[in-house]
């Protein structure tokens, strides 16, 4: 019988395999025409295939010095980073809700919270083609978990992208220019169905809180002022992390501090 630092490391290494794969996804979904499938994969500089021993996450980066084994070109850093994130992922969530249900259905909503933060701050976009499939099946995970409702799951979808909606709106009113993209919104619909209805307030919050620091570094680097732009994808995407996790926690701080009795 396997121990459960076994389980952990199985999982673990897993996760990075499954990562491998996001840098796919992360690299050529947003391209026009572009298949996830074929063709096999090779640098995307020199185009060359890579051979089996110049696949193995994490450690071929390592091993190949960070640069093509062919063209000797730089590999960027994203791709190790998005395959140890996801084993850390996989592992934690093992260890969290055990080889479960929950962990399944929170698997592919942490993989595909990966692959929006990485396109994202690449380009500034969130595609339809994750965010949409993801509300349907984050309901759907509603109907058979035993971590998150059905009632609170369809509360989530339509208060996550009916809230963003409305400050958009508001923000455009009052500012006459676009403040925030379409693809936050349906994201963020997305994680209310994933999560329900009662982690809006602490996705929201924390997204907010974070999105802003940063954007005021990013204001006086750039010195552009207002007109400064930042995606907000992955505020929202590791703030709805924090929640898989924590939530108990957040939920328990949150009642306390309605009822008065945390300062």
């Amino acid at each position: 019988m396997m121990t459960e630092t076994s389980i952990l490391i199985f999982s673990a290494l897993f996760g990075a395999v499954v990562g491998s794969f996001l840098n796919v996804v992360i690299l050529r979904l947003p391209e026009p025409g572009q298949s996830i499938a074929f063709p096999a994969s090779h640098c995307p500089q020199c185009s060359s295939p890579l051979r089996w021993f110049e696949n193995i996450p994490i450690l071929s980066y390592i091993i190949l010095l960070g640069r093509c084994g062919h063209c000797k070109n730089s590999i960027s850093l994203q791709y190790p980073l998005v395959e140890l994130l996801m084993a850390i992922v996989t592992a934690a969530l093992v260890h969290r809700f055990q080889l479960s249900l929950a962990t399944a259905g929170y698997f592919v909503f942490s993989a595909a919270l990966l692959i929006i933060i990485f396109i994202d701050i690449r380009l500034q976009i969130i595609p339809d083609v994750i965010s949409l499939p993801g509300i349907i099946l984050g309901f759907i995970f509603s109907l058979v978990s035993d971590t998150v409702t059905w009632q609170s799951s369809l509360i989530g979808l339509l208060a996550g992208g009916g809230v963003l909606y409305a400050v958009a709106l508001s923000y455009a009113f009052l500012r006459k220019i676009d403040g925030m993209g379409g693809g936050d919104i349906k994201l963020l619909a997305m994680i209310g169905a994933w999560l329900g209805w009662q982690a809006l307030p602490f996705v929201i919050l924390m997204s907010s809180a974070t999105g802003s620091i940063i954007g005021i570094i990013a204001m006086r680097s750039q010195k552009k002022g207002g007109q400064t732009r930042i995606p907000f994808g992955p505020f929202l995407s590791l703030a709805a992390l924090v929640h898989v996790f924590f939530s108990e926690d957040i939920l328990l701080y949150y009642s306390l501090y309605l009822n008065g009795q945390w300062p």
